[in-house]
């Protein structure tokens, strides 16, 4: 096959992965067909730190082919990162961005590609249906998809996720966002550009589990509401000045009761109640202001979004080119930090 690295590719894969290794031989099996479609390409795997053989699949994939690509992290540092260090990586006019696991079908991208020849900057795969979710997972993400339209700043396409075609001008875009907290489904709508969605049907995942746990995902979306609106912290004002009015008619009608039919003793369970209500309102108050400081204090710190231990087949990430590093080989590059 020929050599496609130096040279500008028209379409760049980013795929995160984390121990995707019984997973990476069959994607590109099926990938490097489905990418007839353009003249060139390059596949980006981002490795988020796996444990188990996902680097050294990666190391013969490249071996095999040079138009597949990989960058390891030093940590595991989230799928969000993953994709920021991909998007960083990609070198092409327009960058597709997948999962490993197979749920996102290859041949979906000459679809995408359609649409970006049409014009299109910002096309993104749109699920035609849920039925590979469990009915818990299904009812919160209608719960979230909801939550958010109503309160987030920006609308979200339901049923929209990572998998998509991003034009260079968007590529160009996303790279200048490098908040710590990334919901990457935000930033796509927030970027804006001339978008359209192209129904897909996800498959059942190759192989292994998904590394989304429910934990992970009620994260993930608290990080998204957080991210994109400021409305958890304007409810408490209403809040606040409901209670104040509620307290301030009960203090009224104490004050009738006793002028009209002197002074009752107070009841201790009410007055427990009370105290107990008005303290959890306060600490759940505080607790919302608190998942704010808390991602200002992420962000005024300035460290980086990950760092990189190895590359594969790709030029430095992140930073401006450097010159040739003595003892390192050209295709596999050591990382120092």
């Amino acid at each position: 096959m020929s050599n496609q690295t130096d040279e500008t590719p028209e379409l760049s894969v980013i795929i995160p992965v984390f121990n995707e290794g019984d997973n990476l031989r069959p994607l590109v099996e099926r990938l490097i067909p489905a990418l007839a479609c353009v003249k060139s390409f390059e596949i980006v795997l981002v490795d988020d730190g796996s444990s188990d053989s996902t680097m050294e699949v990666a190391r013969a994939l490249n071996a095999a082919d040079p138009r597949v690509t990989a960058v390891s992290f030093s940590r595991n540092f989230g799928k969000e990162i993953a994709i920021a260090a991909g998007v960083d990586a990609a070198r092409g006019k327009g960058a597709v961005i997948m999962d490993a696991d197979l749920q996102h079908p290859p041949e979906a991208i000459a679809l995408f590609v359609e649409k970006w020849r049409e014009g299109y900057q910002n096309i993104f795969g749109v699920r035609r249906s849920r039925e590979t979710d469990s009915a818990a997972r299904k009812w919160l993400t209608g719960h979230f998809y909801r939550l958010f339209a109503a309160f987030g700043e920006i609308g979200l396409p339901e049923g929209a996720g990572d998998f998509r075609l991003l034009d260079r001008v968007a590529l160009d875009a996303l790279k200048t966002l490098r908040e710590q907290a990334r919901f990457s489904k935000g930033l796509y709508a927030w970027i804006g550009f001339k978008s359209i969605g192209v129904p897909f049907d996800v498959a059942e995942r190759n192989a292994g589990q998904s590394k989304f746990s429910y934990r992970k995902l009620t994260r993930f979306a608290l990080d998204g509401l957080v991210s994109f609106s400021t409305a958890p912290l304007k409810v408490w004002t209403y809040i606040g000045m409901a209670i104040a009015a509620f307290a301030l008619a009960n203090a009224l009608y104490y004050v009738l009761e006793t002028l009209i039919f002197g002074v009752s003793a107070p009841g201790f369970a009410t007055l427990v109640v009370s105290i107990t209500f008005f303290a959890g309102v306060q600490l759940i108050s505080l607790g919302v202001l608190g998942e704010y400081i808390g991602r200002v204090f992420a962000e005024v710190k300035g460290r980086p979004l990950y760092l990189v231990q190895e590359r594969v087949g790709t030029q430095r990430v992140g930073a401006a080119p450097a010159a040739p590093t003595a003892g390192l080989s050209a295709r596999t590059e050591q990382a120092k930090f």
